[in-house]
């Protein structure tokens, strides 16, 4: 049986640290970008138990934890915000999100970080850098980033699209759902999200609970097939 602390490589560059399927089950997929010259960046950060454990794999990888610059948050729910706090004093990077979720991420009681249903303590954690416009760009090392607000699961939703060597790569964390009112979900927002991510045509998609998907046709038919799943006319549920 393979080892469940053991990073993934996605692509060159690109590495799977945290997850499910390697750290602890509560958390979502958690990702490495080494962006040479030393430089790196992580996107999400599990849900509050995995702390250590993606520390060490930082290091398995071949990153210097001084060197992680930046920690982007693709949204409040406690899966993927949970150890920010603590990743953001050990690394002493940068907190990424959405100015629409930061108000949550500040708050260890706010409904839409659904600490809760975890069982999970949260510690708010403070955001450095505050996105306001649909699309900003950030570079890290040679990645260049851009940084799209992709409402619909929650507010504050976004997506980045990192250029990492010769591949375009989505991490588009919760494309799937679930929506519910508490957390501010709108099908609406989703489906213009998603027609947004689908113009991105990338070559990778590394989704925060079902895997990574390799190559422009399996990124764009796993998208469509929730744009066909839930449509226009879909209740929030």
């Amino acid at each position: 049986m393979r080892d469940l602390t053991r990073p993934v490589t996605v692509c060159p560059g690109v590495f799977q640290i945290g997850g499910s399927n390697i750290t602890h089950f509560q958390d979502a997929a958690v990702f490495l970008v080494d962006c040479g010259g030393g430089k790196w960046f992580m996107v999400d950060s599990g849900a509050g138990r995995s702390g250590p454990a993606l520390m060490e794999n930082i290091h398995e990888v071949g990153g210097v934890p001084d060197d992680v610059s930046h920690l982007i948050l693709t949204h409040c729910h406690i899966d993927h915000a949970g150890s920010a706090a603590y990743l953001k004093e050990q690394l002493g990077c940068k907190v990424v999100a959405h100015r629409d979720d930061a108000h949550a991420l500040k708050n260890p009681t706010h409904p839409a970080v659904a600490a809760d249903l975890y069982g999970v303590e949260y510690h708010p954690v403070e955001v450095d850098i505050l996105l306001e416009e649909p699309k900003e760009e950030m570079v890290v090392g040679s990645v260049h980033l851009d940084l799209l607000h992709t409402p619909g699961h929650t507010p504050g939703s976004i997506s980045p699209v990192a250029q990492v060597g010769t591949k375009k790569v989505l991490f588009g964390q919760d494309i799937h759902g679930p929506f519910d009112p508490a957390w501010g979900s709108d099908l609406d927002q989703w489906q213009r999200s998603m027609e947004i991510l689908l113009d991105q045509e990338c070559d990778i998609l590394c989704e925060g609970h079902f895997g990574t998907f390799h190559g422009k046709n399996e990124v764009r038919s796993y998208i469509q097939n929730y744009l066909d799943r839930y449509g226009t006319t879909s209740q929030t549920h």
